[in-house]
């Protein structure tokens, strides 16, 4: 089975962030990006692990510039076997489905992984997008995943609970917590993805329908107020007066 991979790169969870001075670029200046967790730890792995099971092969696919091609290597020291970047800045999520779809289309993969989110946008739209481009199905907050030939068999998230479906190959899946555990590459791992193939392809034209209009920070958030457990009165005016239901 030809399993396809997608990764994103996102800012580290610590990373500050701000916005050019008219709110329409995001300051990338002194931000230290990583492998979104959720293609890294429950996509990536879990595609690995059915590889080394039963066989086939894990084709890491990323959509961006030369800069973020250690985060491919590092996806590679985990267990993808070749990568693909496509040679593009993604501006929005429907540019990055089209290109994904035409490499997988292309390419004759049988499953797409992705994780179920990026932890910067968490939009949940590439998957979807994926899916409707090549016209396959689309499981969406995948937990757990069993493959038996063409069929898979996955447990995923739903309101109230959870839901096992079958599918049959090819298909796209968004991966959530549950599907892997998290692997660290070791160092066999990291000196053999410096040799791993990675093929860079130019991007096909895609209109892109949506454009940033301005970025903005949420409110500061205000500060702890403590009221002794004496003076119910204040607690209580400073409930009705000042705190705020979200």
């Amino acid at each position: 089975m030809k399993r396809l991979v997608c990764i994103s790169k996102t800012p580290d969870t610590t990373a500050p962030i701000s916005f050019s001075s008219d709110g329409t670029t995001f300051n990338s200046a002194g931000v230290q990006y990583i492998l979104n967790p959720y293609d890294e730890w429950y996509a990536l792995v879990r595609a690995v692990e059915l590889k080394e099971k039963q066989g086939g092969t894990v084709t890491v696919l990323h959509v961006g510039l030369a800069e973020n091609d250690q985060i491919i290597r590092k996806a590679l020291a985990i267990g993808g076997d070749d990568a693909i970047r496509v040679n593009a800045d993604p501006k929005s999520a429907f540019f990055t489905a089209k290109q994904i779809a035409e490499v997988a289309q292309s390419g004759g993969y049988e499953v797409v992984f992705c994780g179920k989110e990026t932890i910067d946008y968490n939009a949940s739209e590439v998957g979807a997008m994926v899916a409707e481009c090549l016209e396959v199905p689309f499981i969406s907050y995948a937990t757990h995943m069993e493959v038996n030939g063409q069929t898979a068999t996955i447990t995923r998230d739903v309101e109230g609970g959870s839901e096992v479906v079958e599918v049959v190959a090819p298909f796209v899946v968004s991966a959530a917590k549950g599907m892997a555990e998290q692997r660290i590459p070791n160092m066999r791992g990291i000196m053999m993805a410096k040799n791993k193939p990675l093929k860079v392809v130019e991007p096909i034209t895609v209109e892109n329908p949506v454009s940033v209009v301005q970025y903005s920070l949420p409110p500061a958030k205000q500060g702890v107020k403590m009221v002794s457990p004496e003076d119910m009165d204040e607690l209580v005016r400073l409930l009705h007066e000042e705190a705020k239901v979200i």
